[in-house]
């Protein structure tokens, strides 16, 4: 408690003479020399003097209360660092020991940490809401790589093997599929069979991309110096300085909003309905029995976390969410003890949660929000119970009270009103300012809802972001592409960062170290700078759908190319665009010539090209039909190049003048649907293919001619293992599989590996060959779309994976292990 104010001692009586004269009382004071008398002192003159020193003390506690609340925030500040210094330095210490256990092949592995893979042994105190819970209580994250059990690979209809004949007969959507079994195997083989566990495990290292093309606010730089963001299923926590980044997997589906707690620690994310619950009016009637268990993790849902430890502290919102989870925001005033959350329901709905009371938190009240799409959600910063949201064609002021939600919308007089207010903020004083699609920035007083200033023309186009620093000085963003800034009473400083146009424009803008700007954009790029040195690119990534994957065969470095037109070259141990190029199209396929020096692009519009693979010079353009060229291969002997269209035809061509030149040998034809994927025999002399109707396909390269008699091919070594309808990757389809569940498949160049990736965002390893129905395998999340790409680096240290809608690009390192450890994870 503050010390009470000390009142002034009583002034000391002193005797008085008075007489009666005309009904009052007369003071009467000895003479002075020379017979003057002194000056009358009157009750009005000694209250004035009095109330004078009280307010001259009531002044001086003032003060001393202000210093002492200035300083009280300075050591929570100070105290505040030097937990994250702690937490940094325990992180960096865990890193280093993990690293050196790791033993990584293949050049410097950049340490990291996956959600729950390392516990770091120190205790927090008990009183800032981290770490004062049971461990032994904690909710369970998604653990990376997990053992699938053998049954969940038993088809509805087993495979049937043909002894005499030597062939396996797989059905796919009730459609057979012959499949020769090699000689050496015909004899002992059983497709019911259990096959060898996974000789290998993946740990994700760097994950490239971030969502800024439809997301707001999810950028934040924490104490520790980590820039925090998402993609995807994935949150990264990015160390700049240190090239380190960590992840935490807790999440299932597409992650959509984050919201830091007050104390820098402790993060919440909210993420989308899984893959198996998209219809949510039609399973929200039955909500799962176990809130913790692998089915409840597919509802839309709110995790809050530790970014320290990473461990998930506490799950919100299971069976309370309809579709997704739009905004988040943790209280201010009260420290951080409320939760809001508003979801992307028809309705909108609203909730506050006690976020910290058990596993799942407790729920205070829901209630309608709007009927129109909310943007943003925030709680005042000076008043516990004030809530601002803002969306189209609306921004509302809530007040809690007695566990209800009084709704005030905000009233624009004779101002336009926007079609939407698309961000929001508070001034140090409470006041709230909001910016609109018309480029206005308006200040709304605190504890009204109507407009106090207004701002015309800040931007052009809509206010993205709204950050008030700790100075009051105010920066903006905006469509424009243009970051303002403004002092306190939104005057312009002068100061402008205009962004780049290849980065797109500011989606977020938010303070980082020092007097740095951390901002995320429309293009999927976190950018890093100040008003007076260039801003640069800490993280890139693609803007749209992404198919095209191809790794160089001799260095560590992989192209990708998608539908945004983009074509990036990455080094895996930089973590580093080498180089981009926009190719006019969008991209569909990609591969790299045998020495490297060639990089082939296809289109969607059955347009190829062949580029200089350091210059980005294109040599020369090829047509074949009008579809989109699904696949690109060089033969082994980097004589033929194969063209796998959507026409359902495969190109063949002849490589010349050191993969510069193309000459068309002719055209396979034979399938009825399009080509999917396709391989080339060690010897350069045949293809095998499949197709979008489940077939596989043999062919006479250098004739183009399609080989009828299959059975001739059962002993025939292939240079790659990309298709996935075949003997040897059996074992790679689930049950329940329709044949286009698994998007892509490769083997290891060195190592008995086979990794798939497929719709559900899952990628999966398992030992080559996967030949046997039962087969054993390891899976990891990450991608919240269908896995469309994957490839092993030349010496196997790493795959790398491509996401199609979440446009994320992960890269793992590859942990070669015994076969008797891997055995004990099943």
């Amino acid at each position: 408690m503050w010390p009470r104010p000390q009142h002034p001692p009583s002034p000391r009586p002193r005797p008085r003479h008075s007489v009666a004269f005309g009904g009052t009382h007369e003071r009467r004071s000895p003479k002075m020399v020379g017979g003057a008398s002194p000056p009358p002192v009157t009750i009005s003159r000694v209250l004035d003097a009095w109330n004078e020193m009280i307010e001259n003390e009531n002044h001086s506690l003032r003060d001393r209360v202000g210093d002492l609340e200035k300083k009280v925030h300075e050591q929570n500040d100070e105290i505040m660092c030097l937990r994250s210094t702690l937490a940094d330095v325990l992180r960096r210490l865990t890193s280093v020991e993990a690293s050196n256990r790791l033993g990584v092949s293949g050049g410097r592995a950049t340490p990291t940490k996956d959600g729950g893979a390392v516990r770091l042994r120190h205790h927090h105190n008990s009183g800032d809401g981290v770490g004062a819970r049971d461990p032994s209580k904690r909710v369970t994250s998604y653990v990376p790589g997990r053992p699938v059990s053998s049954t969940a690979h038993i088809r509805a209809r087993e495979a049937q093997y043909n002894v005499e004949e030597g062939v396996v007969k797989l059905y796919l959507r009730g459609r057979p599929l012959n499949l020769y079994v090699p000689t050496p195997l015909r004899e002992d083989y059983n497709p019911a069979g259990t096959s060898a566990p996974p000789p290998a495990k993946l740990k994700l290292e760097w994950v490239y991309g971030y969502r800024g093309r439809d997301c707001r606010n999810n950028v934040y730089q924490l104490p520790t110096g980590e820039i925090v963001y998402f993609v995807a299923a994935v949150v990264v926590l990015y160390n700049v300085e240190d090239q380190m980044q960590r992840h935490y997997l807790g999440h299932t589906d597409d992650i959509k909003c984050l919201a830091v707690h007050p104390n820098k620690l402790i993060i919440a994310t909210g993420q989308t309905a899984g893959h198996d619950r998209r219809d949510a009016r039609s399973w929200r009637l039955n909500p799962p029995t176990d809130p913790l268990s692998p089915e409840a993790e597919e509802w839309p849902h709110i995790r809050i976390w530790d970014s320290v430890s990473l461990n998930t502290l506490h799950v919100l919102g299971i069976s309370d969410i309809e579709r997704s989870v739009a905004c988040l925001a943790f209280s201010k005033a009260d420290g951080g003890g409320l939760l809001v959350a508003v979801d992307e329901a028809p309705d909108h709905n609203m909730s506050v949660w006690d976020w910290s009371r058990g596993d799942r938190g407790y729920k205070l009240l829901e209630t309608k929000c709007s009927a129109d799409q909310v943007l943003a959600v925030e709680f005042s910063p000076v008043d516990r119970n004030t809530i601002i949201t803002c969306g189209k064609n609306h921004i509302s002021f809530w007040s809690y009270e007695s566990g209800m939600l009084a709704k005030r919308t905000g009233i624009f007089e004779n101002r336009e009103r926007p079609k939407y207010v698309t961000s929001i903020s508070f001034t140090d004083s409470g006041n709230v300012i909001s910016g609109d699609s018309n480029g206005n920035l308006l200040i709304w007083q605190r504890g009204g809802n109507t407009v106090y200033k207004m701002v015309r023309g800040a931007h052009e186009g809509p206010v993205f972001s709204i950050l008030v620093q700790k100075d009051g000085a105010i920066i903006t963003g905006g469509k424009d592409s243009n970051i303002v800034e403004w002092d306190r009473d939104l005057e312009r400083t002068g100061n402008v960062i205009q962004v780049p146009e290849q980065f797109g424009a500011p989606r977020v803008v938010t303070s980082g170290r020092g007097s740095q700007l951390v901002v995320g954009t429309t293009r999927n790029c976190v950018l890093e700078g100040t008003f007076t040195f260039d801003i640069r690119p800490v993280m890139q990534g693609h803007t749209e759908e992404l198919w095209g994957l191809t790794p160089h065969p001799s260095h560590h470095q992989f192209l990708t190319a998608g539908y945004d037109r983009t074509c990036y070259l990455w080094d895996t141990m930089a973590h580093t665009i080498v180089w981009s190029k926009d190719i006019g199209e969008p991209a569909q396929s990609a591969a790299f010539s045998s020495n490297g020096d060639i990089v082939i692009i296809g289109t969607t519009s059955g347009r190829w090209l062949v580029m200089d693979a350091e210059t980005r010079e294109v040599y020369s353009q090829h047509q074949d039909g009008n579809e989109p060229i699904q696949v690109l291969k060089f033969s082994p002997n980097a004589q033929y190049l194969a063209v796998g269209s959507r026409d359902n035809n495969i190109y063949v061509y002849q490589v010349s003048e050191d993969g510069r030149k193309y000459s068309r040998v002719g055209r396979c034809q034979g399938h009825s649907s399009f080509v999917t994927h396709l391989d080339w025999s060690t010897d350069s002399q045949f293809l095998q293919s499949n197709s979008g109707d489940y077939e596989l396909l043999f062919w006479n390269a250098g004739l183009c001619r399609q080989i009828v008699q299959t059975s001739q091919m059962r002993d025939v070594e292939w240079a790659t293992s990309s298709c996935t309808l075949t003997f040897n990757t059996l074992g790679i389809w689930p049950e329940g599989a329709d044949g286009t569940d698994v998007n892509a498949c490769t083997r290891a160049n060195n190592t008995p590996v086979l990794a798939t990736g497929d719709d559900f965002g899952k990628v999966k390893v398992f030992s080559n060959p996967a030949c046997h129905q039962k087969a054993r395998c390891l899976e990891y999340g990450g991608h919240s779309s269908h896995v469309t790409a994957i490839g092993f680096l030349h010496d196997d240290s790493r795959l790398i994976s491509t996401g199609g809608r979440d446009t994320a690009v992960m890269q793992w390192v590859v942990n070669t292990t015994p076969a008797s450890s891997s055995s004990s994870q099943h």
